[in-house]
């Protein structure tokens, strides 16, 4: 597998820096995985978007899926595609939401009615715990503790495993979702404190005993906000978690 670092700031972007947004790639097949502010003109640094194989959305905060409006005007109006998009529409695995709210987010007024269907481009597939293939991955969506319906996913690919938390606070399913993974890409937000709610996103030091419970080869953190310290938050990790670890930069492509 080869994992692109399309954007990784937290919650919003940051100054030059994009949010959420990873690009998974195998066998020439190219797998989005979130589309937060910012990242579509990310992707357009490593491929052409049209190449988009499949699209997988963890959740529907807009840090991860802003940029899906864009990824719709480009869909349906660019003069020259390389390929009909409207004969060929980009399956995009989503919450079960996903088509409600992003064609309110692409067109939300009465005017625009007619718009707000935006299964013209895209094949939405809602995501539950059962194993689907997506090309040559296997992805398994875990659910995780967040506000709204947010999944990570555990994705195979011959003998080599990936796990992305998404957006999630600490629960029993991260252990499923990162036992034994070769890499896992796990968010951590904040530091410890006494003050942190529950039930929203990972201190570093959660991440960091995460990955050691769940025995993973390397750990990736990411989804650290403009306002968070993370040289702390990797100190944390580091100090829980005896393993390769690193805080991911916007960018950076990772090959396993």
């Amino acid at each position: 597998m080869r994992l692109t670092i399309l954007g990784c700031c937290g919650s919003i972007p940051g100054p030059d820096q994009a949010a959420s947004g990873y690009l998974l790639e195998a066998d020439g097949f190219r797998l989005g995985l979130d589309l937060g502010n910012g990242t579509l003109a990310r992707l357009q640094t490593v491929c052409d978007p049209f190449e988009l194989n499949a699209l997988v959305l963890s959740h529907l905060h807009p840090d991860h899926c802003a940029d899906f409006s864009a990824l719709t005007v480009l869909r349906r109006y660019h003069p020259n595609p390389p390929y009909d998009p409207r004969r060929h529409r980009l399956p995009v695995h989503a919450p079960a939401e996903a088509p409600t709210r992003l064609a309110n987010a692409y067109a939300p007024h009465e005017a625009e009615r007619q718009e707000t269907d935006l299964s013209d481009v895209f094949d939405f597939r809602t995501l539950s715990p059962e194993p689907r293939r997506i090309g040559p991955f296997t992805v398994t969506p875990v659910p995780v503790l967040h506000p709204t319906e947010s999944f990570g996913v555990r994705i195979t690919y011959g003998d080599v495993s990936f796990a992305y938390t998404g957006d999630t606070g600490l629960c029993a399913a991260l252990d499923e979702l990162a036992d034994g993974v070769d890499v896992l890409l796990c968010e951590a937000s904040w530091t410890s404190g006494p003050d942190r709610p529950e039930g929203l996103h990972l201190s570093g030091t959660q991440a960091g005993e995460l990955a050691a419970r769940a025995r993973v080869g390397r750990l990736l953190l990411t989804h650290i906000p403009p306002w968070s310290d993370g040289d702390a938050i990797l100190a944390e990790a580091e100090a829980a978690f005896d393993g390769p670890t690193e805080r991911v930069t916007q960018g950076a492509v990772y090959e396993f």
